[in-house]
């Protein structure tokens, strides 16, 4: 049965490739001669049943149009400021070769323009779709128009990509619409709602800073139709299924000139998280701008809420989410915005894991069952003020609140050869964020443009932990006094104060050379409390200080500095080198002992990009980078860090160096349907903060050094896409390479990790036969510690199928099967998951009705594997259960 989704994909697709296509060939050119790159030429069939047929030109002016045999087109030829020509084309069986001259228009406001929208406009940084020649009215939501337009794909997570390329922001009307994440927009935004898409390439927020400040960003622009854009709309959902489960899914919109109002709730027990960690890196800015601070990024990584958001499998899990958004006109040159989102959720979460320890004079195993029941609640929200009085000036302020409150209750199982253990958990983490921004840019003389970039942050963050068990933990490590049950508590107080200002100069020398110059500040100023005791049955506590334990830590940190860049052209090659100086200058307090110190870095910049034309590129990038350490990693006395581990920081640590460089190559064609991008990222340590840890068994005690032995990551990616007829292929691979040092038990070991994954794929895009998707993926990885190798394998078939019929009925289903191995140790297992959906509604009705199954075989748990520098991990998560459902849907 797993099976038969499979092979009726396989089979539909053999069946409906056997249609055939003749091509239509040329060149259009005006009447000069010069080829036109990126006219339009568009195919309309006289039959009702047949498809719109459009095609682009490339740089040389050729066109490929492929039409169905013995079909009467109507064919429309076009560019912009020229007058288009019609014609009626009928198809034979043989190939057409036919060549165009379009004469420049001298009025161009003729009644055929007005009349003629191209499906598609291409510009230098701008793809414009006009949604309308793509859809066929089935469509729910901007996930579904979106997979319908050429170039675009839109993944299972909701992330957008054209050609190649990761959309990072979103946009309504020319607004952001909440945090400029893709998600919450292709999930909720209704279909019949958009006029046209909008692919805006190197966007910049500040127009006057384009082609000054370097932007990789590309945003969506949504264009809603004009019966929307003074109107209220959206849908509600709701649905009920066996045993309890429910779903109540609103979303509504109002968008005027004026005014924008938007609101989208989830409110579930089905498993469905509205709200992801990926959702969260975009409210702190995007992927794209912490990577460019991988400290900031690993830190946010980290963090206590991060964690709770991170999880995305789970036995049970209970969601409610609602955000709601706001945009208000001041005036001509003022605008107002604000959002909130906030989640509540109940998760319940279950592992287990076979570790393999790997210290080579006592290699161990150990197994482990963790049961957690985690309550998280957060609130999120953002307050925006706009004035742009003109093209020369910008200002913006913004202010940020982000308040969380988790608490959780687990219990964990150890099974080792040392002790065998079971230990009660609870924690109780509570976290409020407070964060301003304003940023200025004016335009100061046709030469120079400045900029104001200022924030500042403050953080408090106070998390409560318990560790309960009938049997002493961490002995020689922490001072338990004999008791007939333990329960240790840790608590923990961050308060955090963050100032950054930067003022920069553009000056634009000529066309081809620009100077800009920086000078700005970094100021943190963290207070860390922390208390380890024992509670004891009696009423009394056990405090740890007298043990070393208990910090009451004070880092001060300031970090003036200033920067020189240098941009220049020459022919297709843009070069841009830069050199900033820093002085860093730190203090640290704890109780009567305090340090100070200080150091100055020259940081050289290089970066690079050759444009051979819009859709062919090169980017280069190189930098040298510095990273101090956290409060935490400097705080010198002793803490908790969980019932097996004990963390001693280091006030001697100073900077992290390291190289950073990446190469990326980068090709699309409209023409062909094609597009290609590789790249590849190396980093190389040369100064680091390294752990050191003492094992015994499976308890720990770390403490962190400086490191200055080199270790390097290197990544090598690349993927490929070709559209022929109605199929996307699409194939991309993924290289890792990591050497790193591990010091453990006074031993110091080179350890290597490496991995390729690989993915081949097809969808298809037919307008009256069944659309699939199939791809395979191929995971290999290795892992070499104190001279052992262990392998990892895994295969993965992914399936999909969407099938419109009988006018007003959408079938939707899909099927994941996993083959996971770990070779070394002879472990195998196979789990596999399936989905499936029939939803029904007639064209001129606002109700809809869905019927849907997940998790059809009732699949228990997912298998991966980890690893760190001194254990190898095969675990087991456990996944939410098979749910039937039945919901109700009403468009408004």
């Amino acid at each position: 049965m797993k099976y038969i989704l499979t092979s009726a994909i396989i089979f539909l697709a053999h069946v409906v490739l056997q249609a055939q296509n003749i091509e239509v060939t040329g060149v259009i050119k005006d009447t000069l001669q010069n080829p036109l790159e990126y006219a339009n030429i568009l195919a309309v069939p006289d039959a009702e049943n047949a498809d719109m047929r459009f095609s682009i030109t490339d740089k040389a002016g050729n066109y490929l149009l492929k039409l169905e045999m013995n079909q009467t087109y109507e064919v429309t030829v076009s560019y912009l400021g020229y007058e288009p020509q019609t014609f009626t084309l009928v198809t034979a069986e043989t190939n057409i070769s036919k060549n165009f001259s379009l004469k420049e228009s001298l009025n161009q406001l003729t009644e055929v323009e007005l009349h003629y929208t191209p499906p598609v406009t291409v510009k230098k940084d701008t793809i414009i779709y006009l949604a309308d020649k793509f859809v066929t009215g089935e469509e729910r939501k901007l996930r579904d128009v979106l997979k319908k337009l050429p170039g675009v794909e839109v993944d299972r997570d909701g992330n957008v990509t054209s050609n190649g390329k990761r959309v990072t922001k979103v946009l309504v009307e020319d607004k952001v619409f909440f945090t400029g994440n893709s998600k919450l927009a292709v999930n909720n935004i209704p279909a019949d709602a958009i006029d046209k898409v909008e692919m805006l390439d190197n966007y910049n927020e500040v127009a006057m800073l384009k082609g000054l400040k370097d932007s990789e960003t590309l945003a969506m622009n949504i264009k809603l139709k004009a019966d929307k854009k003074k109107f209220v709309f959206g849908d509600v959902e709701a649905g009920t299924g066996i045993k309890e489960r429910y779903v109540v899914h609103p979303n509504i919109f109002y968008y005027s000139p004026e005014t924008t109002l938007n609101f989208i709730g989830d409110l579930n027990n089905t498993g469905v998280k509205s709200f992801t960690f990926r959702d969260y890196l975009e409210f702190e800015g995007g992927f794209g701008k912490l990577m460019d601070d991988v400290g900031s990024y690993f830190n946010l990584f980290n963090s206590d809420f991060s964690r709770y958001l991170n999880n995305n499998d789970y036995k049970s899990n209970t969601n409610q989410f609602a955000a709601g958004n706001i945009r208000q006109s001041i005036s001509k040159n003022s605008d107002i915005s604000a959002y909130v989102i906030t989640n509540n959720a109940k998760i319940e979460t279950q592992t287990e894991t076979n570790t393999a320890y790997l210290d080579n004079e006592t290699p161990f195993i150990e197994d482990r069952t963790s049961n957690n029941t985690v309550n998280t609640f957060f609130t999120i929200g953002k307050l925006t003020y706009e004035y742009k009085p003109s093209f020369k000036e910008d200002l913006s302020y913004n202010s940020f609140v982000k308040i969380s409150n988790n608490d959780s209750q687990g219990f964990i199982s150890t099974i080792n050869p040392v002790q065998n253990n079971q230990i009660a958990t609870q924690s109780d983490i509570k976290n409020i964020n407070l964060e301003q921004q304003v940023s200025y840019s004016k335009k100061l003389t046709d030469s120079h443009t400045g900029t104001l970039e200022a924030s500042y942050t403050f953080q408090n963050n106070k998390p409560v932990v318990n560790w309960q068990t009938n049997q002493q933990i961490l002995q020689g490590l922490i001072p338990l006094e004999t008791d007939d049950f333990y329960n240790i508590r840790q608590t923990k107080k961050i308060k955090t104060h963050v100032a950054n200002a930067i003022v920069k100069d553009y000056w634009v020398l000529n066309s081809f050379n620009h100077l800009y110059t920086s000078i700005g500040i970094n100021a943190a100023f963290d207070n860390l409390y922390s208390n380890d005791a024992q509670l004891l049955s009696d009423g009394s506590i056990n405090n740890f200080s007298s043990a070393g334990f208990g910090n009451d830590f004070q880092y001060q940190f300031v970090n003036p500095f200033i920067g020189l860049e240098y941009k220049f052209q020459i022919g297709i090659a843009t070069f841009k080198p830069a050199l900033y100086y820093h002085i860093y200058l730190w203090n640290t307090s704890q109780f009567n002992d305090k340090d100070s110190k200080s150091k100055a870095l020259l940081l050289p910049q290089f970066s690079t990009k050759i444009e051979f034309n819009n859709s062919e590129k090169i980017n280069f990038k190189y930098q040298l980078q510095a990273r101090f350490p956290s409060v935490d990693q400097l705080a010198g006395n002793f803490v908790l860090s969980n019932f097996n581990r004990v963390y001693k920081g280091n006030t001697s640590l100073e900077n992290q160096l390291y190289h950073s460089a990446s190469l990326n190559y980068y090709k699309s064609s409209f023409f062909k349907g094609f597009y290609l991008n590789v790249g590849t990222n190396l980093t190389k340590k040369i100064e680091q903060i390294k752990t050191v840890t003492q094992l015994n068994g499976i308890e720990q005690f770390s403490t962190q050094i400086m490191f200055s032995q080199p270790e390097h990551t290197w990544t090598v990616n690349g993927a490929i896409n070709k559209k022929i007829r109605k199929i996307s292929y699409k194939f991309k691979s993924r290289f890792t390479y990591n050497d790193f040092y591990q010091l453990v038990n006074n031993q110091t070991n080179l350890n290597i990790s490496k991995g390729v994954s690989s993915t081949i794929s097809a969808e298809s895009f037919f307008k009256n036969w069944p659309n699939f998707e199939i791809a395979y993926t191929k995971d290999f990885s290795n892992y070499q510690a104190f001279g052992n190798k262990t392998k990892f394998e895994n295969n993965e078939i992914f399936t999909a199928l969407e099938y419109d019929f009988l006018n007003d009925f959408i079938f939707k289903a899909d099927y994941t099967f996993n083959n996971y191995k770990n070779k070394t140790a002879g472990i195998k297992n196979q789990f596999d998951n399936a989905n499936a959906s029939l939803f029904y509604q007639t064209e001129n009705s606002p109700w809809g009705f869905e019927m849907g199954i997940s998790n059809i075989f009732n699949t228990e748990f997912k298998q991966q594997n980890s690893f760190s520098s001194f254990y190898i991990s095969d675990g087991k998560t456990f996944i939410m259960p098979r749910i039937f459902m039945f919901k109700v849907a009403y468009k408004l």
